[in-house]
């Protein structure tokens, strides 16, 4: 849990401060493994099945336990903060479903040639959270369930970041420019001379790399890339998946985590998996510019994955301008999302739109989110 201070008025104010991380125990990272696969019997957004109603429930804790840590830690009291932006745990973002279907696929690593390929669905987001109970749990407001209005008005419902990524870079040089969020699936939003947004989610982030090396290493994730920098990628199987539709298709457009597997890397050795791997999320990030109407002056990359020295070295390798971490911008690469809610819980306040059609295709800029305030007669 990432918990980030901002002073803001949810336009061109943004001054950060202090920002802290609250990891989650082993077992409530099991819980949410889980509530996850226990998402896939979601029809409805308000559905809990299994064990996902408890899930929510130690979500909700562990957030109100987290910002009461962070206000101790940092010498404030609860009166301090104006707003909480809250976006709780996502356990389902399907704007395609994924169906195994037989195709060709590099016989080398595969026994069988399946893979798992796209085809449209109607779109479904669900994130984990009480906004309620986290109200009560900190007495202060909190904003939540921020993409559900523009899922309803026909928009991907992701990404909602980019209108933070222009506040924060409105006095940098350089433009176009182009920031990365390296997650469990990578996006990016494209800032052009005009201040025009264009965002989408690029293809796997971290997400795969993760899988692979916890399957053969017990390993969290491949630390500084180092596994991927032993290793040598299989060009077949990196343009196997740089080839799939959905990096042709045009924006917008975003991913479920699980929404590619790692199949195809399965005949390869640990290190040799983690550089294909590494591969296909840097070249992914690059094919983004297919879509965008200028290259890009810079590339500034935060998120866990600006961390990984071999997928840095790779995308720098493709794209013509420089690629640098978010600290080398002035940013804080570990804290920008959170930081991102609080500013969007305000600018939700105010009415101000958070979503557009250049970042979630939906129809005109719009507002979303929902304030719910602490009851009153909870003692203090």
């Amino acid at each position: 849990i990432d918990v980030a201070l901002v002073d803001t008025d949810g336009e061109s104010h943004v001054l950060r401060g202090a920002a802290m991380t609250f990891p989650y125990t082993p077992d409530m990272r099991q819980l949410l493994a889980s509530a996850i696969s226990d998402a896939r019997y979601i029809k409805d957004r308000a559905d809990r099945p299994g064990i996902l109603a408890h899930a929510e429930r130690d979500v909700t804790e562990l957030h109100g336990a987290a910002v009461a840590a962070f206000l101790s830690q940092q010498g404030l009291k609860r009166e301090d903060i104006d707003v909480i932006g809250f976006h709780g745990q996502t356990v389902v973002h399907k704007a395609i479903d994924w169906q195994v279907k037989t195709i060709a696929a590099p016989k080398a690593v595969l026994d069988t040639p399946t893979v798992q390929v796209a085809e449209r669905s109607a779109m479904l987001t669900v994130q984990l959270g009480l906004g309620r109970m986290l109200a009560d749990l900190t007495r202060r407001p909190v904003v939540y369930d921020l993409r559900a209005d523009d899922v309803a008005a026909g928009g991907q419902g992701a990404p909602l970041v980019p209108v933070y990524h222009l506040a924060l870079t409105a006095k940098l040089a350089q433009r176009p420019l182009a920031v990365v969020n390296i997650g469990g699936v990578a996006n990016v939003t494209w800032i052009g001379r005009d201040a025009r947004l264009i965002a989408f989610d690029t293809g796997p982030g971290n997400a795969l790399i993760d899988d692979w090396v916890m399957k053969r290493a017990g390993a969290v994730f491949d630390e500084d890339g180092a596994l991927a920098a032993r290793g040598k990628a299989d060009a077949d199987v990196v343009h196997f998946y740089l080839n799939h539709s959905f990096y042709a298709a045009s924006p917008p457009k975003s991913l479920d985590r699980d929404a590619f597997v790692s199949d195809l890397v399965e005949g390869l050795s640990l290190e040799d998996g983690a550089a294909t791997l590494a591969a296909v999320t840097a070249g992914a990030i690059a094919k983004a510019r297919e879509h965008m109407p200028e290259e890009p002056a810079l590339w500034i990359i935060a998120g866990g994955g600006r961390r990984n020295k071999t997928i840095m070295r790779l995308l720098a390798g493709i794209v013509q301008n420089a690629v640098v971490p978010a600290e080398a911008a002035g940013l804080n690469g570990d804290s920008l999302e959170a930081e991102a809610w609080a500013y969007l819980a305000v600018r939700s306040m105010k009415g101000l739109p958070i979503t557009f059609p250049g970042t979630t295709g939906v129809a005109a800029p719009m507002t979303g989110g929902v304030l719910i305030k602490p009851r009153t007669y909870l003692v203090n």
